[in-house]
């Protein structure tokens, strides 16, 4: 799918694209496209020449060259962005950037919040874009702002886990519960990490590359500044999350050795009348059931007292609770 955006009185107005034709008569100053097919990578290429990277090239690129000026003087960027699915788990996309002839191309396969939201904020404020530099800085802030609402998603998300942890009484089906949502959040902060790192090395490197204005290297300087906030939330989640992980398995072994608190008083409880019954069970002549009528009954009043005093005794030293 290609979305093709003219810039318009500081706005961002999407044309409608259906053929070569149409893509022909205009100068965007932005074009998205998502999940390509072969006729809207021919008509770029035709038309604007600039050949887009494919998958593969897009994904396999080395940390290292993820921003680097080709031979045409184009300029290439691979940043990602987070993208968080209701139905799975969160990941990370690679969009590549393309700057050339005053336009910019980005090729995904996924349709990311990040750039609904850009699409959307650029339609209703006017004069926030001037040029494709703008559109490029405003996914980036646009991207940070995204991560801070999932950070917050997190926090709220640990509270409940917090209460069902913390709680009087953790059951081992609540405490595995309690285990999946943390490694849930966890995974999620640090995808939010990474995303930040990467993006801070992007905004870096078009201030380093000198190829801002004065107001674009400010706004840039003022995306750097609110992912570095960012980092001071990611590290205390990552803390507040190891120390519920603590907390819940400390439960678990709790709620362990309960059990084998139990298995340990009844085989304590049950050694006296296991030792009588072993004695008795010798049949010496000198045994009182041999020439004592009540020798049995004795015999088992001895073992059942045996046995039940350990547990008297346990319950006055509070072990039993």
């Amino acid at each position: 799918m290609i979305n093709v955006f003219v810039l318009q009185n500081g706005r961002l107005n999407q044309v409608h694209i259906d053929s070569r034709s149409d893509l022909e008569n205009l100068l965007p100053v932005w074009v998205d496209l998502t999940d390509p097919n072969d006729d809207e990578r021919a008509w770029v290429k035709s038309i604007y020449g600039v050949t887009l990277p494919g998958e593969d090239e897009v994904n396999d690129i080395e940390a290292s060259a993820r921003y680097y000026e080709a031979e045409n003087g184009d300029l290439h960027l691979r940043t990602d962005f987070l993208l968080e699915e209701d139905d799975g788990p969160s990941r990370v996309v690679t969009v590549a950037f393309i700057l050339a002839r005053n336009m910019l191309f980005s090729v995904h396969t996924d349709d990311l919040p990040v750039f609904r939201l850009v699409r959307m904020r650029a339609r209703s404020r006017p004069g926030s874009i001037g040029d494709y530099k703008d559109v490029l800085l405003d996914l980036y802030a646009t991207d940070a702002e995204y991560s801070a609402d999932s950070l917050e998603g997190i926090y709220e998300h640990l509270e409940e886990v917090s209460r069902s942890v913390l709680q009087k009484e953790l059951t081992d089906q609540d405490a595995a519960g309690a285990l999946n949502a943390i490694a849930q959040e966890e995974d999620l902060n640090g995808r939010i990490r990474r995303n930040m790192m990467d993006t801070r090395r992007a905004v870096s490197f078009l201030m380093r590359g000198r190829l801002l204005n004065s107001e674009q290297f400010e706004e840039a300087r003022q995306i750097l500044r609110d992912i570095e906030s960012l980092d001071g939330h990611t590290a205390f989640l990552f803390d507040k999350i190891n120390f519920l992980m603590d907390a819940t398995v400390g439960f678990i072994n709790i709620n362990q050795n309960k059990i084998i608190k139990i298995f340990s008083v009844a085989s304590v409880a049950f050694l006296p009348p296991t030792l009588i019954a072993s004695i008795y069970g010798m049949n010496f002549k000198i045994l009182p059931e041999l020439n004592w009528d009540y020798g049995y009954p004795f015999a088992m009043a001895l073992m059942v007292g045996s046995a039940i005093a350990p547990f008297l005794y346990f319950r006055k030293r509070g072990w039993l609770k």
